[in-house]
């Protein structure tokens, strides 16, 4: 087995865990997603898909910040609960995507060989922004990482990544059962 497969399966396997563990709101999801995070800065890079290499250092800055936030980052540095993202919030979300998307796309296409540059900036900021709501346990980070899978999936089976773009159907099935356990738990709140 080539030493790229090898590091598509742990990626594989670590991603699964990790999305199993957020799903059901277990903060070990954090340092498996880390795990997850370096097998697929790897498996990207070698595939050309440097946003979302690069994607995968920032992951291990919000996973830590992440872990924090779940475990002190409610009200008065306790456990941190499901809520619902403002409109206020919903505007910056918007305005960083856009602009996001476009920046990451001029960089790619200026600085590197990338034949998926739009593709490759728009999952990237979709993820980031997802990983932001993830982080602060908004339900609606559940549709965020759904519209990135849609985008995902396809792109990783251009790329012949194709076990990873299984994966990401996954990611799919266990985002929509994520939605509903913290939906559920924010009507409990």
């Amino acid at each position: 087995m080539s030493p790229e497969k090898v590091v598509e399966i742990a990626g594989f396997i670590t991603g699964a865990l990790c999305v199993w563990l957020v799903a059901r709101q277990n903060a070990w999801n954090w340092p498996i997603g880390i795990a997850n995070n370096i097998a697929f800065f790897v498996l990207f890079w070698g595939s050309g898909l440097y946003a979302d290499s690069g994607l995968q250092i920032v992951y291990v800055v919000l996973a830590v910040y992440g872990w924090w936030a779940w475990l002190r980052g409610g009200e008065q540095h306790t456990t941190l609960h499901v809520s619902r993202t403002t409109r206020q919030q919903w505007i910056w979300i918007a305005v960083a995507g856009v602009l996001g998307t476009g920046l990451l796309h001029w960089v790619l296409v200026t600085f590197t060989e990338s034949t998926v540059p739009f593709w490759d900036a728009i999952t990237t900021v979709l993820s980031l922004l997802a990983t932001w709501g993830q982080a602060r346990k908004k339900i609606e980070c559940w549709w965020l990482w759904i519209a990135a899978d849609v985008i995902y999936v396809p792109l990783y089976a251009y790329k012949e990544l194709y076990l990873t773009a299984v994966l990401y159907v996954g990611f799919m099935v266990l985002c929509v059962i994520g939605l509903r356990n913290w939906t559920k738990d924010e009507v409990r709140v």
